[in-house]
């Protein structure tokens, strides 16, 4: 029978490294075994924890939410061939821009390393001792925290994306760009009243934070692609190349947040709570509608939403070259024939 049960330094545990991960001049968390091969950091028992919960979890009748890249309507924007467009254009910015925000992104996620979630065993009918949400304080967070913002040591995915931005265009391109308040479903109200306002406002944490990283998938696949297509870079090919190796340990190191975040939203389905007047009631009956428009939220809404706001940020980019209407409809034509 599968292990379900684990400590914190359990969870914690690395695998022992033949070499360290070091780009850039930034020392990086993870490292590589004796044949080179890429490890992340924290996944020993992780990972083996993580399918073992999930596959409990099925083997009491439930299924898993789904947390794939079909949850998302819209793709990247700009896509591959416009931001082509752009470097070509000598407008690198945009895409130092990405990854600048995406690395101090990535730096506040450090948060959930000393974060400590509610005790949901209360509200809970079922033993949650041997699931996923029974040791989101017992190692889960602080590694997804560790991950994201390293610890203070070795750096996490805040510095692999400065790693990543530097090899591509210098450590000091461009001026820091301007990084969004957040980027979270923002707060509706009361959501979910059957419970204690600590235990709805941590559920709602966890969601967001998952359709965070299911977006994060988008943005995996446009930089690699962007650094690996020939025509971009064409000066500094075998360092693009390696960029994109570095995106992939990222998208590598960012697999278990997936995996975890998607097992304890879909225990929290199949649980019985007690609600605050003393009832009972199953998870799915009111995790399922948030869940619903969470998704709608981070794939449509506000994706949509910063596509228009982008596209003016473009307009005006190409209106300073004094051919901007040409320009545009360059661009433009770039998404309709990915659309297409």
């Amino acid at each position: 029978m599968a292990k379900l049960t684990y400590s914190t330094d359990e969870i914690l545990a690395d695998h022992s490294y033949a070499k360290p991960h070091v780009e850039a001049g930034y020392t990086l968390h993870g490292g590589f075994d004796a044949g080179g091969k890429y490890i992340s950091p924290r996944t020993l028992n992780r990972w083996p924890a993580i399918n073992a919960w999930s596959e409990a979890l099925k083997a009491r009748g439930h299924a898993l939410i789904d947390s794939s890249q079909q949850l998302m309507a819209h793709g990247s924007f700009p896509n591959v061939a416009q931001q082509s467009l752009l470097l070509d254009l000598g407008l690198g910015q945009t895409l130092w821009d990405s990854l600048s925000v995406t690395g101090v992104v990535e730096a506040r996620g450090k948060m959930l390393a000393t974060a400590e979630a509610p005790d949901f065993q209360p509200v809970v009918v079922e033993d949650i001792s041997q699931t996923a949400t029974g040791h989101l304080n017992k190692g889960l967070l602080r590694a997804h925290g560790l991950d994201e913002g390293g610890d203070g040591v070795l750096g996490g995915h805040d510095a692999m994306w400065f790693a990543v931005r530097d090899m591509l265009f210098g450590k000091q391109a461009y001026p820091h760009a301007e990084v969004p308040e957040s980027l979270s479903k923002p707060d509706a109200g009361r959501l979910i009243p059957q419970l204690p306002p600590d235990h709805e406002r941590w559920i709602l944490l966890l969601m967001n934070v998952l359709m965070i990283e299911v977006r994060a998938e988008n943005f995996f696949n446009f930089c690699t692609t962007v650094m690996r297509d020939p025509r971009n870079f064409r000066d500094r090919r075998d360092v693009a190349m390696h960029a994109a190796d570095l995106v992939d340990r990222i998208r590598q190191d960012e697999a278990p947040h997936v995996g975890y975040l998607a097992v304890v939203i879909s225990e929290l389905r199949s649980f019985t709570f007690k609600t605050v007047d003393g009832k009972q009631i199953k998870g799915a009956a009111f995790i399922d509608p948030v869940w619903r428009g969470m998704v709608q939220w981070h794939s449509v809404t506000n994706v949509e939403w910063d596509r228009t706001e982008r596209r003016k940020e473009f307009q005006q980019m190409f209106d300073k070259r004094g051919n901007g209407a040409e320009l545009m409809r360059q661009f433009e034509n770039l998404g309709q024939k990915e659309a297409a």
